[in-house]
Order: structure tokens, then sequence, then C-alpha cells
């Protein structure tokens, strides 16, 4: 976590296999291994597990830049074709379960519920005044990795409050995706019961993001009635708003912003290399966006993935003040700076804006490993359009129009553009408000899955197949039949 950096080497199953490089952070001395089991003596003893569990979200850069390409928004980019193979074959829709990206969110997701686990398996080992904080913080990682997990892959293994160990692949099955549902409500209940609406640190979970977490929970289970309660909790604690000016928010000097539910927090510390991606402390996701080549004000350069299409850019209506947030329209802007750049596979003349890299990140090292700009994981605006779509289809129009005009007027400035409809007419402008503002966030393509658009929406996308990914044919391999592959792979 930024500005809480523990140095540990921990050594952690993902489910089977142990993570190829030790997770080190930084300036420390190893403290504890995750094996030991006379641990959890003290409360820094649990502060220094939790800020572990904290440090796996920054490998969620993947799942946001493969989760952003696999949709209409963007298409791969890259170098050339055989770039990042893994990513083009997802953009391609022909990945299957030998794919090391998709083995990356695998085993780094998991890596994450292990950390909580090991912290949840002794939580009655030693009593602290701040004791419920530390665990509901840890159950709400626990759901967030979860979370991850089910919409990528369906149904995962389950194993309660206990670490996975190296054979449990081949006796514990893999749980229903109503049961890992079930497992990160009640996750998220006992967070919400526990935490504090406001962090003690930044980037440390409050009551909000875990009731922002719970109601896109509900939402993707199609319980509206209950994400509509529980996401309107959100909006009416009076502790959130959007931010007036939507060109700032991704900016690094407006992190944690009031607009800001929950953010992973990055930060330049060296420690990366491509042979060990998930070690970076910065965010991955940042550099790949970049600019191929670039020479120019404001940008720095790097690898041109993650391309937004000319259909994404002309998506935004006249007067809409996203689009050129959003999506750097590379030709405009080159006239208009005397800025040169060079072309990369499936060039489109766009690039990600909110997440490119921008000249004085001061980033140690490759700064295409260590970029400090955090993630906006949830953010208000996204919770207004989910609480606005939760609302009307449970029924209540007005709610749901209400919601969703509050984003529109930020932005076009006015009420000129709010939206007068109801009933499935709104539903699909509440739906075609998501993309528009959360492009280049990495919810397309869960979005339309969820809506059952992405057979329609995507090219090569085969329904009964592409809704989730295949597990890695190495979990399968070692499960020895226990796990079944998922349909079609």
């Amino acid at each position: 976590m930024k500005k809480y950096i523990l140095v540990t080497t921990v050594f952690l199953f993902s489910i089977v296999t142990i993570l190829s490089c030790s997770d080190e952070f930084v300036d420390r001395e190893a403290q504890y291994s995750i094996d030991s089991e006379n641990y959890f003596n003290s409360e820094q003893d649990y502060q220094d597990a939790l800020v572990g569990a904290y440090d796996l979200l920054h490998s969620s850069f993947m799942n946001v830049l493969v989760g952003e390409i696999a949709s209409d928004n963007t298409v791969s980019g890259g170098e050339s074709a055989n770039d990042v193979v893994g990513i083009q074959q997802i953009d391609e829709m022909n990945h299957s379960a030998v794919n090391s990206n998709l083995k990356n969110i695998w085993d780094w997701m998991f890596a994450g519920v292990q950390r909580c686990n090991y912290i949840l398996e002794f939580k009655d080992k030693t009593d602290f005044p701040n004791k419920n904080q530390v665990i509901a913080e840890t159950h709400f990682l626990r759901a967030y990795y979860h979370f991850e997990l089910v919409k990528w892959f369906g149904g995962i293994p389950l194993n309660g409050d206990k670490r996975f160990k190296v054979g449990d692949e081949k006796t514990i099955p893999r749980a229903s995706t109503a049961e890992v549902y079930a497992s990160i409500e009640s996750d998220l209940l006992f967070a919400i019961a526990n935490l504090n609406p406001t962090a003690s640190q930044l980037g440390r979970a409050t009551k909000g993001s875990a009731q922002a977490l719970l109601g896109k929970a509900y939402l993707y289970q199609n319980k509206f009635a209950d994400a509509a309660t529980v996401l309107d909790q959100v909006i009416t604690s009076g502790n959130y708003d959007l931010v007036t000016n939507y060109n700032t928010i991704f900016e690094n000097n407006n992190e944690n912003n009031i607009e800001s539910v929950f953010e992973v927090q990055y930060t330049d510390a060296q420690g990366a290399s491509f042979d060990c991606l998930q070690c970076s402390e910065g965010n991955v996701a940042v550099g790949f966006n970049g600019i191929r080549n670039y020479s120019g004000p404001n940008f720095d350069s790097g690898f041109s993935f993650n391309l937004p299409t000319q259909e994404a850019y002309d998506a935004y209506e006249v007067g809409d003040n996203r689009r050129d947030v959003a999506i750097l329209n590379i030709v405009t802007w080159a006239a208009a700076t005397s800025a040169t750049y060079g072309t990369g596979y499936k060039h489109t003349g766009f690039f990600n804006r909110k997440y490119l890299p921008r000249k004085g990140d001061a980033n140690i090292g490759d700064q295409n490993l260590t970029n400090p700009n955090n993630y906006r994981a949830i953010r208000y605006a996204d919770v207004l359009l989910m609480a606005a779509e939760a609302f009307n289809r449970s029924g209540n129009d007005t709610k749901g129009r209400e919601y969703l005009n509050l984003v529109r007027r930020r932005a076009f400035g006015d009420t000129f553009h709010d939206i007068s409809a109801s009933g499935a007419a709104l539903t699909d402008f509440i739906w075609a408000e998501r993309k528009l503002e959360l492009i280049g966030e990495g919810h397309r393509f869960f979005d339309l899955v969820r809506t059952n658009k992405a057979s329609t929406s995507i090219s090569g996308f085969i329904a009964g197949k592409h809704e989730i990914f295949p597990i890695p044919i190495e979990e399968i391999q070692f499960s020895n039949g226990n796990w079944q592959q998922n349909p079609n792979y």
C-alpha cells in the first residue's frame, strides 16, 4: 500500500503451484514466512500480514487490461501479432486453457485469497482492541479477490478460513458460482458491519467500499432489489460525490479524491521485471497502454496495447466532455503539439488516455513497470450507474433516471441532455452510459456478459463458451480429474 510498505518474503501457493518469484517488498529485511505456525502473536503481526494481503491488489492490473481488451471497447495492440500472445488470443476470442495471461489472473488472485485465508485461519489466536477492523478488511479483500475469480472463471474451489495446501486440488471440488457469490456476500456483510466509514489510511477498505462491492455482486446475480438497497446506502451516506471536473479524475495529483470509493494504491518502488510482473508495486497497465515511440508533451511512451476503437470514440455525443479525457486521438494531438509517435499492431489512432504514462511521474527503474498512478477500482459514478440500473430493473424508474442523469449532467455540464425514458428503454440508456463513463477501466467485458449483450457486441464471441474463461490447463491436470474444464474449452 502506498506510504505503508512492509518488506516480507512469503511463499504462497495459488492452489497447487508456488508463485514463480518470492513476493518481495522493499526497504526492510524479511520478517516471516507464510507457512509459519508461530506467527500472529501481536496486533503488529496481524497488521503486517494484512498489508501483505493488500499487496496482491497490485497484480490486478492484468485483470483491468485484459478485461478491456476482451470487450468491444479496445483491441490488443502491441508491437506485433506475437507480442504477448495470450492477450492477442483473448482479443481474437480464440484463447484456450493454455494462456499465460489467464494463468496470471488465476495465480495472482488466488495468491490474494491465500494471504487472506492465512489471517482468517489464525483470527482467534491473539486478541487486541482493533481486531475486528483488521479481520473486516481481510474479509473485504477476500471478497474482492473471489469476485475477480468468479467473474473470470465461474465456480472456483473454496476452502473456508483455511489456507490451501498442495494436494487440496485433488480433494476440494470447484464450488458452484452461486456458492462463490454466497461466500462473497458473507464476507462483505461482515466487513460492512465492522468497517469504519473513513479509512485510517489511504487505500484501506471502508464501509462504503464494502457496500459498493456488495451492491456490484448483487447486480451480477440479478438481485436488483438487494443491489438498489445497498448501493443507495453508499449514495445517501454523504461520504462521496462526483468530482466536478472529469478531466482531473485520473491525474496522479488527484488520487483518492471525493469520487474514489476504492482505489488500488500504486508506488514507483523498484523491484519489478518482465520475469515477475506481479512483483511490481507500480501500475504495469499504464506502461502497456502507453504511446509507442512517443516524443512530445504531457505523456511518456509505452507499448501501445489496449487501443480504443473508432466505434468507441464515435459513441460519444457532441458536447460530451468525457471523450477527450477517456480517449486520446493521436492524430489530432500530434497536429496540435508537433508530437511524434510510432504505430504498432492493430493501430487505431486512439489510446486509453485515462491510464497513459504522464510526464513527471518520477518513476524509479523501468517507467513502464513502476508507474505510480492508482487504479480507480470503484468510482462513485460507477456506484450511481449501478444504482440506476438496480432501481430501474426493480421497478423504480424515478430513482433510476435521477442517478443516471447525475452522471450525464457532469458529462455535458447542463441538464439539457437528461434522459426521460422508462422501462427497458431506460435500461438501454443506462447500459450505454456505463460504456461512455467507464471506458478504459476494465469493466466493459463483464457488463456485456451479465447483460447478455456480448455475443452481439464482441467479434468472435461464442455464446455458451466465452462468458467465462478457461481454467488454466495446469490446474486441471494437477487436480487429477477432480475439476472439470469450463464448457466448450
